[in-house]
């Protein structure tokens, strides 16, 4: 019987499913996560459903947001970012949390061996992946997070939080025409975050002019997309360290599976449940 599940719209290319369900078969608990196909005019009726009926859900794009109004409890840290990935559900109350900027941390810590505290981030592109996690990075202990934007709005709200929340971490907003600028972020930066849609398709263009990264080829190179992007491939071709968005997604699911169950998931089945079904330019989406 399907106790969790992941909704979104659309959902079906979810990774969810299949690594969710090898964590909950690995503890002995079956494979209880479904995926659910929501529309946002269906978001309030679900959530009244879920209380009655699930005890946990994963929440994709386009609801992390529109969803806190039907919610009764936040966590702060989700409150924060304006974003929840993750609904626990007891005694039909329902509670909403963000993980996504756990995933993030803890890829970079897999991937390059960096933890927030003390270090330097520049993020290119400033939607909702980019608020959660450099809002995380910053709740940590990041000594500085550039945000890189076409549109300077969107990267000034994020910078407002980090410096009413965490004024020991400097924000600095860059223009994504500021060639001068984007330079001098990668020079003082260790790792580079990638979170636009921009690499879902092979002939996708790199987000900025790709010869900037050779000012910094020390820079690490995280892209959120969980495939071989255009940049990833322009960056290991010039020696730098880089990494996909896959361990994000694991990462992120596996504090999920935390909240719900209060048990540690066995990471090492969650990645081959994830790498059951290959990756698609939709499957490649961020979560």
């Amino acid at each position: 019987m399907i106790k969790y599940t992941v909704i979104g719209d659309p959902v079906s290319h979810s990774r969810s499913p299949g690594m969710q369900n090898a964590a909950f078969e690995q503890a002995g608990l079956g494979r209880p996560y479904g995926r659910r196909h929501v529309t946002k005019e269906e978001l309030s009726t679900f959530v009244k459903e879920a209380r009655q009926k699930l005890l946990g859900v994963n929440i994709t794009v386009p609801h992390k947001e529109a969803v806190i109004p039907f919610l009764d409890e936040i966590d702060p840290a989700a409150l924060l970012c304006s974003s929840v990935n993750t609904l626990d559900i007891r005694n039909g109350r329902v509670r909403g949390y963000s993980t996504d900027g756990y995933g993030l941390e803890y890829a970079l810590r897999e991937n390059f061996q960096i933890s927030p505290r003390g270090s330097r981030f520049v993020f290119t592109g400033c939607g909702g992946a980019c608020r959660a996690a450099a809002i995380h990075l910053a709740a940590e202990g990041a000594e500085k997070i550039f945000l890189i934007n076409r549109t300077l709005a969107k990267a000034e709200d994020i910078a407002r939080i980090i410096a009413e929340n965490f004024p020991s971490c400097q924000a600095e907003v860059i223009s994504l025409a500021d060639n001068r600028k984007i330079g001098e972020a990668f020079a003082d930066s260790q790792v580079l975050i990638q979170s636009t849609s921009l690499g879902l398709k092979a002939d996708d263009p790199v987000p900025f002019d790709p010869a900037l990264l050779e000012v910094n080829r020390e820079l690490a190179v995280f892209d959120t997309i969980y495939k071989n992007t255009p940049l990833l491939q322009r960056a290991a071709a010039l020696g730098m360290r880089c990494a996909g968005g896959r361990a994000m997604l694991i990462h992120q699911g596996a504090q999920s599976f935390r909240i719900w169950t209060g048990l540690e998931p066995d990471i090492k089945a969650m990645e081959q449940g994830f790498d059951i079904t290959p990756v698609t330019d939709a499957d490649a989406q961020e979560e």
